[in-house]
């Protein structure tokens, strides 16, 4: 069976309104497993559309391919854990880029063969390896920064700025003299230097902002499929490149502004994983010491409170401690206290992070509010529980102007009446700086696994019920 040219554009036409509204799906996690469904309804009707084309002349490579990447694909989805999203996304955005890379490589060695480039062929082609090979590099490093391979402290040195601006003036040179000229050479130095741009791009930037970056490489990915679908003629590839491009540029756009920085600043300042200024008020604060706390402590104040707030980290995530924060939900919720999640844009090392991890535990939706709406509650909660979070939750950011994440807007959990901080040890979080909260009069330390302190919490309101 062979689909006419007129029979496949209205089935990509139906893909691409089936793509937009699982991104309309994606924008709650009320509606966010529907928005999945459509676009794996949307993706099955492109691929099978294609496939049924005229421009298909052979199916052998094409069926082992995807038979190839859907053993590898489930195997890899079926063992990884919810920790390493972060970094398998950022992984899957380097193969969108190489991909990009190849196909516009093939492409001109095929065109050029038979004698049909033309000069709006090869500047789709510079586009396409340009933004390919950036989001290829800078994918692998977000990738080795997440997973611990490379520091996640920010590799700056002097002159950086100027180098990467030489590096991106030089790639464009290459690119438009290889679409003027087709010169082997220009192509290979574009694409070597596109490389190093995408390296150099993505080193300086520290933990804290890995989670734009993430955002951002998500936004480049978008732009790599779109050119290639210039380059193969696919008009469906355009539209579902230019929406990835652009709901990623946006989401990065949102997330700087929780975060009250610049997005050039996070691409090109360096941000996270600093030591911060040499005299500033964290510094002091240790000299005061910390307190620290016994489950039961935490419990005495929880079960007659009339309303604890939970912050969920990447400690929760680490952890897999959302199950058991939904059993102590569901304990104090018997006992006629109000629980509420309080969630940080940037918690966690993706945008939705812990939103997904709290919807896995099955937590209404209800019950997990955004920054904006749950900071004033903080100042009528009896108790806010922080399950492994650190940056989102420091005053650093409000009250320390020599801090690196000065100016971050955060959850207000020192407001509360009671802050009980459940982490493993007094290590600062991703972005290393201390957390000015731990040293506060109404805030205590609970040492331990999240999960493991969380079950114990769990354990003794069943005891004190009895």
């Amino acid at each position: 069976m062979e689909l006419s040219v007129n029979a496949q554009a209205i089935a990509y036409l139906v893909s691409a309104i089936l793509f937009i509204l699982a991104l309309k799906g994606l924008t709650h996690p009320a509606s966010a497993r529907r928005g999945n469904y459509y676009g794996m309804a949307g993706m099955a009707i492109a691929i099978a559309a294609t496939l049924l084309g005229a421009e298909i002349k052979s199916y052998g490579f094409i069926i082992a391919g995807i038979a190839a990447g859907a053993v590898i694909g489930s195997l890899v989805a079926a063992r990884i854990q919810m920790t390493a999203m972060p970094q398998l996304v950022a992984a899957l955005h380097s193969f969108v880029g190489m991909a990009a890379v190849l196909v516009a490589l093939g492409t001109f060695i095929n065109r050029q063969s038979a004698g049909l480039l033309n000069p709006v062929l090869m500047g789709e082609l510079s586009a396409g390896i340009i933004i390919g090979a950036i989001t290829f590099s800078g994918s692998v490093i977000a990738f080795g920064k997440l997973q611990g391979i490379i520091s996640g402290k920010p590799v700056i040195f002097k002159g950086q700025h100027l180098l990467n601006a030489l590096i991106a003036i030089a790639t464009i040179g290459f690119g438009i003299h290889f679409a003027m000229t087709e010169s082997v050479t220009s192509l290979a130095m574009m694409t070597i230097l596109a490389f190093v741009l995408g390296f150099t791009l993505i080193i300086p930037i520290g933990g804290a902002d890995m989670p734009v970056i993430v955002s951002m490489l998500n936004s480049y990915s978008g732009w790599a499929a779109a050119a290639t679908g210039f380059t193969l003629e696919n008009n469906l590839l355009i539209i579902v490149g230019a929406l990835v491009g652009f709901s990623g540029a946006i989401l990065s756009l949102i997330m700087c502004r929780a975060m009250n920085r610049s997005i050039i600043n996070v691409v090109f300042g360096g941000f996270g994983g600093g030591e911060g200024g040499g005299s500033s008020a964290a510094g002091e604060a240790a000299e005061r010491g910390v307190k620290s706390a016994a489950v039961e402590d935490a419990i005495y104040w929880m079960e007659d409170a009339n309303k604890v707030l939970i912050v969920p980290g990447y400690g929760m995530a680490v952890a897999q401690a959302q199950h058991a924060l939904k059993e102590l939900m569901d304990q104090l919720e018997a006992r006629d206290v109000a629980v509420k999640f309080a969630i940080h844009p940037v918690a966690g090392r993706m945008p939705g992070h812990m939103n997904v991890l709290l919807a896995e535990a099955d937590i209404p939706y209800d019950n997990v509010v955004e920054m904006d709406e749950i900071n004033p509650e903080f100042a009528t909660a009896d108790v806010a529980l922080i399950v492994g979070a650190n940056d989102v939750v420091n005053p650093a950011a409000k009250d320390d102007p020599s801090s690196p994440i000065y100016g971050m807007p955060i959850l207000e959990a020192g407001k509360a009446r009671h802050v009980f901080v459940i982490k493993r040890s007094m290590r600062p979080g991703y972005s290393g700086v201390d957390n000015l909260l731990y040293y506060q009069d109404n805030c205590s330390l609970v040492f331990g696994d999240a999960k493991d302190v969380c079950e114990s919490m769990v354990n003794v309101l069943k005891g004190a019920g009895h």
